[in-house]
């Protein structure tokens, strides 16, 4: 199974969303990243991603999106062969 990182902060129900269907996917372990605590990880998300918003995921070193871009791939069936690889 990929390894799944995930930039969050503590109320988001897009995260929650986002981390309902990776875990519906056969995902165990996200490692979750809160940047409304840690300030140099905010800058690091914006920096690795070039977005503001969370969450941001990551499946391996591939930068999938927030939960929108997430469901699209799911919807798509790219989801998981991407989480298998």
């Amino acid at each position: 199974m990929a390894r799944v990182l995930m930039y969050t902060s503590g109320f988001c129900p897009y995260c929650t969303q986002a981390e309902r269907l990776l875990l519906s996917r056969g995902v165990a372990d996200i490692e979750k990243v809160r940047i409304d605590t840690d300030p140099a990880r905010r800058a690091e998300m914006m920096e690795r991603t070039g977005r503001r918003t969370v969450p941001q995921i990551y499946i391996d070193d591939f930068h999938v999106g927030g939960c929108d871009d997430l469901q699209a791939l799911d919807r798509e069936g790219k989801l998981v062969p991407l989480l298998q690889a």
